[in-house]
């Protein structure tokens, strides 16, 4: 295990290794096992923020050797998302991560990740269905699908994920568990910026005033908190002060707000036990989501 102290030097004596192939990233990640060293794996789509640097610390406190991917997977965007407009900025990602003493990045081409006549796919039921998966046709699929095939390529030994993707993290750790994956998935809190907004890539869309509207996410959920605090009790209650919140600027188009179990994506009428927080909403051409856990501790008997 590497300590944090270790890695202030790394970074003055370490290079980026790049890897824009499937041969060469298996062909490190063998040569990285064949030496005894943990391999941690951080999974991005590039335009790199505090919420992905976050990641990388932790793989870097707990791991040998960590390796970052770049891919905008196409696989995981509707036919009326922004595939084509996604933020791409890989210079700037890769004086990011030779920053943070990032030992290997691996960055395909999506005919590199998805050859012509691609056939196979995978689904990860139930889970899937709710939320963001929902309204966005085939983009759990396109999720599973990439990240499996990513850890088939990089073969880590822990793999980092961010919180603020609630959902997708439970579709990720359920099909590590039901393939019997040889990866141990790590959950880090989700990161907000000064004001309270979540980082995400997709912000950078967002004008001044959209900026402003789009604060309403994170407020409306310390507002949810509160009330739970003080004994509200029911989702009904609490769901309809959220779209209050939300709606109060106008520019922000409502995709869903989910009081529900945070394992199972059920929803609850009454809020008992530890339950999850959900809301996406579109603010300009930016699709944001936001959530927060509230302890069984917090919620009125």
């Amino acid at each position: 295990m590497i300590e944090t102290k270790n890695i202030a030097a790394r970074r003055e004596t370490k290079t980026l290794q790049v890897a824009s192939s499937i041969s060469k990233m298996k062909e490190i990640a063998e040569s990285l096992r064949r030496q005894n060293l943990t391999i941690g794996f951080v999974p991005t789509m590039g335009c790199l923020h505090g919420g992905h640097l976050r990641l990388i610390k932790k793989s870097l406190e707990f791991c040998d050797r960590t390796v970052v991917s770049i891919f905008v997977n196409p696989t995981q965007f509707g036919r009326d998302e922004d595939l084509d407009s996604y933020p791409r900025q890989l210079e700037d990602d890769i004086e990011k991560l030779e920053a943070t003493a990032a030992d290997i990045l691996f960055h395909p081409g999506a005919e590199e990740m998805y050859p012509q006549n691609y056939k196979t796919h995978v689904q990860v039921q139930d889970i899937s269905e709710y939320l963001c998966g929902k309204n966005r046709d085939g983009f759990f699929i396109g999720v599973a699908t990439v990240v499996l095939k990513l850890f088939n390529i990089v073969r880590p030994h822990r793999a980092f994920f961010g919180e603020k993707d609630w959902q997708q993290l439970a579709v990720i750790e359920a099909m590590v568990e039901d393939l019997n994956l040889d990866v141990a998935v790590v959950r880090v809190p989700l990161v907000r910026e000064p004001d309270g907004l979540a980082m995400s890539s997709r912000n950078r869309y967002l004008s001044p005033q959209q900026r402003q509207t789009a604060l309403s996410l994170s407020r409306s959920l310390r507002e949810a908190r509160d009330n739970i605090r003080r004994g509200t009790t029911s989702a009904k209650v609490i769901s309809d002060a959220i779209q209050r919140c939300l709606l109060e600027k106008e520019g922000c188009e409502i995709d869903y707000i989910a009081i529900c179990d945070p394992e199972s994506f059920r929803a609850k009428e009454q809020i008992r036990g530890r339950t999850l927080i959900a809301i996406a909403a579109k603010v300009g051409v930016a699709r944001l989501i936001d959530n927060c856990i509230v302890e069984e501790n917090e919620c009125s008997e």
